[in-house]
C-alpha cells in the first residue's frame, strides 16, 4: 500500500488534479487583469498562441503565424465549392459522424465538450480514462483528455484540446468542409512552459473557418462573432483556473470533492482508496500554490463569485444566452466548466450568492430538450 502510495504520488498532479483539470504547468495564462489578445478583427484570431519568454523564439513564432495565414488563405480558397444549405446539411452531417469521446467526467474540459455535442444532438460514446495508468489512451501521443474520435466514412481522425474540438466541429457542421481538410487550419505549435518542458498549443481554436455568408448567417455580425470568441477565451484561460482552489479550498471539501472524483471515474478498487485521500491531501496543497499562482483572493469564493457576476452582466437583461434566443459557443463553454461542481458546496454556494442560477438553468433547459438525432 506505501509502495502504491507513492507511485500515486509521484504521478504529481495526473489524478489529483483531475476536478477542475489543473493543467500540468503549461504556457503561462492571464491574471485578474484580463484577457490575452484580441479575440475579434476580420481575420483568424491568433490570440491563442500566447506570448511567452520561454518560447521556442521568436522565429517559431513568426513560423507559427505565417502557417496560420497559409492555413487560412488555404481555406478561403477551398471553400467556395464546399457549401450546402445549413439546416439540412447539419442534421445529414451529424448523422453520418461516428464520436468517441475519452475523458475524465470531472474534468471541466471534458464537461465543456459534452455540453457542445449534447446540444447540437451529436450521438457519441464515452471511453472514461484510468486517471492513473491512463491505458485507454496509449494509441495517442497526445496524453492529455479530452481525445474525440471522428469516424466520417472512411477517415478516422482524432482532435486535440475542447477549443479545437468545439470549434472543427461546430466549422464542419456548418459548412460541410470535411473534418480533415478542417483540422489542418488548427495547426498545433510547440513551445517550452516556465519550468522547460515542451508542451502544445493550438492556433486559431477560437476561430470557426466559415466563409462570410456562413458566417454572417451563424452571429448576424462581427460583434458577435468576437464576443463569442473573447468569452470563450475567458472561460478556458480564467474561469477554469478558479474551479480547483475553490472545490479544493478546505479539507473538507477537498475530500468531499475526491470522494466525488472517486465515485464517478475509472478506478480500481486500491486506486479508489489512495486517490480519495491521498489526493485529497495533495489538491488541498496545491490549491494553495495555484492560488499564488493565479494572484486569487484570500477567500477564493470571491474570485469565483466575481466571475460569474461578471458573465452574466455580459449576457445582459435583454437576452436569455449571450448567443440570443439559444445558447452560442460561449454558453456552452461557461455552462460546461461550472457543471463539474455540481453536487458540491462551492456550487451550492455560487448559486446562492450570485445572479447566475437563472441563466445556468435556461442553459441546462436548452440542452434537455435538444431533440435526439436518430
Amino acid at each position: 500500500m506505501a509502495l502504491a502510495a507513492r507511485a500515486l504520488w509521484s504521478g504529481g498532479r495526473t489524478v489529483a488534479s483531475r476536478l477542475g483539470c489543473v493543467p500540468g504547468p503549461g504556457l503561462r495564462t492571464q491574471t485578474r487583469a484580463g484577457f490575452a489578445g484580441a479575440a475579434g478583427g476580420s481575420g483568424p484570431a491568433l490570440s491563442a498562441c500566447k506570448g511567452n519568454p520561454r518560447l521556442l523564439g521568436a522565429a517559431a513564432l513568426a513560423l507559427g503565424g505565417a502557417l496560420g495565414l497559409y492555413h487560412t488563405a488555404r481555406w478561403h480558397l477551398h471553400t467556395q465549392d464546399l457549401r450546402a444549405d445549413y439546416s439540412a446539411a447539419q442534421l445529414s452531417l451529424s448523422s453520418q459522424l461516428h464520436l468517441t469521446l475519452y475523458q475524465y467526467k470531472t474534468c471541466p474540459f471534458c464537461s465543456k465538450v459534452r455540453a457542445f455535442l449534447d446540444f447540437h444532438a451529436l450521438p457519441y460514446q464515452i471511453v472514461e480514462v484510468n486517471p492513473v495508468r491512463r491505458a485507454e489512451i496509449k494509441f495517442s501521443s497526445y496524453r492529455k483528455v479530452p481525445i474525440l474520435l471522428a469516424q466520417e466514412g472512411d477517415s478516422l481522425q482524432q482532435l486535440n484540446d475542447s477549443s479545437v474540438i468545439i470549434s472543427a466541429l461546430k466549422s464542419h457542421l456548418v459548412s460541410g468542409q470535411p473534418l480533415e481538410e478542417i483540422l489542418t487550419y488548427y495547426p498545433p505549435m510547440k513551445a517550452v512552459n516556465d519550468q522547460g518542458k515542451e508542451v502544445t498549443e493550438f492556433c486559431n481554436k477560437y476561430w470557426l473557418m466559415l466563409d462570410e455568408k456562413e458566417a454572417q448567417r451563424m452571429y448576424g455580425g462581427k460583434e458577435s462573432r468576437a464576443e463569442e470568441m473573447k468569452w470563450r477565451q475567458w472561460a478556458d484561460d480564467w474561469l477554469v483556473h478558479l474551479i480547483s482552489p475553490n472545490v479544493y479550498r478546505t479539507p473538507t471539501e477537498a475530500l468531499a470533492s475526491f470522494d466525488y472524483i472517486v465515485h464517478e471515474g475509472n478506478f480500481g478498487a486500491v486506486e479508489g482508496a489512495i486517490a480519495k485521500y491521498v489526493g485529497a491531501a495533495a489538491m488541498y496543497l496545491i490549491s494553495k500554490r495555484l492560488k499564488s499562482r493565479h494572484h486569487l483572493q484570500d477567500d477564493v469564493r470571491e474570485d469565483l463569485y466575481e466571475a460569474a457576476n461578471k458573465w452574466v452582466a455580459a449576457v445582459g437583461k435583454d437576452r436569455p444566452f449571450m448567443g440570443g434566443q439559444k445558447p452560442n459557443l460561449a454558453d456552452l463553454a461557461v455552462y460546461g466548466v461550472l457543471r463539474v461542481m455540481e453536487g458540491l458546496e462551492a456550487f451550492d454556494d455560487l448559486m446562492r450568492h450570485t445572479h447566475i442560477q437563472p441563466w445556468y438553468l435556461r442553459v441546462e433547459k436548452a440542452i434537455a430538450e435538444t431533440p435526439a438525432v436518430h
